[in-house]
């Protein structure tokens, strides 16, 4: 029997942990990361009897997109996928900067698929060195352990079956089964603060603190997302017992520790209809002041122009 590239097996043997339940469908891009779940993915799902499907999203940035997306298609079929789709979307007039517009209708899209398909998974092609970037992203942004657990491995729909696999290994396997992968010219674009990182900031870092940076970051996000899961579940208990009829009860909010009560003012103003993208610390600090530092003033301003004022003990959603 032929030896199984290491690559391949590494890919494959990913995929087959994450795949426990179907029909999945695979996002696929062409690139090396996504070729190469797409790949795994057709060897291992009918293995385990799961019906596979592909898609792949047409964002229509770039000349020949509608073409390349034409090509993936093709080959999904080739390779057994079922169905397969061609997702055109329209990232023009979305809020945000075109890297979160992209992103936004990409996802919109993927669920729109999935609904179509009967899927109850959507395989994503994110990898380790992607989850290292997106750390030290946050990091820079001076984001809270939210952000630095960075990519969860399964949200919903969507499972990410190679953040413990590096880029390394999806090209190589790519390069093992004979895959031509389509390189974004966005990923090597100075343009695109990703980019800049991929290029210039993670190997400056393996370059003073070694090669195992990269898993390093990713680790970090792996364990930061276990305590966020456990202070999530924590704070939303002490969002129900908080609660009153009129919003939530300061005397409540005040016995709560800092990092239990900010999880509940966040999920609390996103209740209200404040958007997540848009929520920041600045948001939910103003919200704190009310709790902890109240001296009289006037509501706290949330996003959406929604107002919250403290009244006889409450925290209540207020009006101009």
């Amino acid at each position: 029997m032929a030896r199984i590239p290491p690559p391949v097996a590494t890919v494959r043997a990913a995929v087959r942990r994450e795949l426990t339940s179907g029909p999945v469908l695979v996002a696929c891009s062409g690139g090396a990361d996504s070729l190469a779940l797409a790949a795994a993915a057709a060897f291992v799902a009918p293995r385990l009897g799961i019906a596979a499907g592909l898609v792949t999203v047409d964002h229509g940035l770039q000349d020949g997109s509608a073409a390349r997306a034409a090509s993936v298609a093709q080959w999904g079929r080739a390779a057994g996928f079922d169905p397969v789709e061609v997702a055109t979307v329209d990232v023009a007039g979305r809020p945000g900067g075109p890297e979160a517009a992209a992103r936004d209708a990409r996802y919109e899209a993927l669920s729109a698929a999935a609904q179509r398909s009967g899927a109850t998974v959507v395989l994503l092609g994110h990898t380790r060195d992607d989850q290292a970037e997106t750390v030290l992203l946050a990091l820079a942004r001076g984001a809270g352990p939210r952000g630095l657990a960075g990519m969860p491995r399964r949200k919903g729909l969507f499972v990410r079956p190679l953040l413990d696999v590096s880029r390394a290994d999806t090209r190589g396997a790519c390069a093992a089964l004979g895959l031509a992968a389509w390189e974004d010219p966005h990923n090597a674009d100075p343009a695109y603060a990703r980019a800049r990182v991929r290029a210039d900031a993670l190997p400056a870092l393996a370059a003073a603190l070694g090669p195992a940076v990269v898993a390093n970051l990713a680790r970090t996000a792996s364990l930061l997302a276990a305590d966020v899961a456990y202070l999530d579940e924590v704070a939303a208990e002490a969002l129900a017992t908080a609660r009153t009829s009129a919003g939530l009860s300061v005397t409540a909010l005040s016995r709560l520790p800092e990092a239990i009560r900010g999880r509940v003012l966040h999920a609390w103003a996103a209740e209200l209809g404040a958007p997540g993208a848009a929520l920041s610390h600045r948001h939910v600090a103003a919200l704190d002041a009310l709790v902890t530092g109240w001296h009289g003033q006037g509501p706290a301003a949330l996003p959406e122009g929604i107002l919250v004022a403290r009244r006889a003990g409450d925290l209540v959603r207020a009006s101009l």
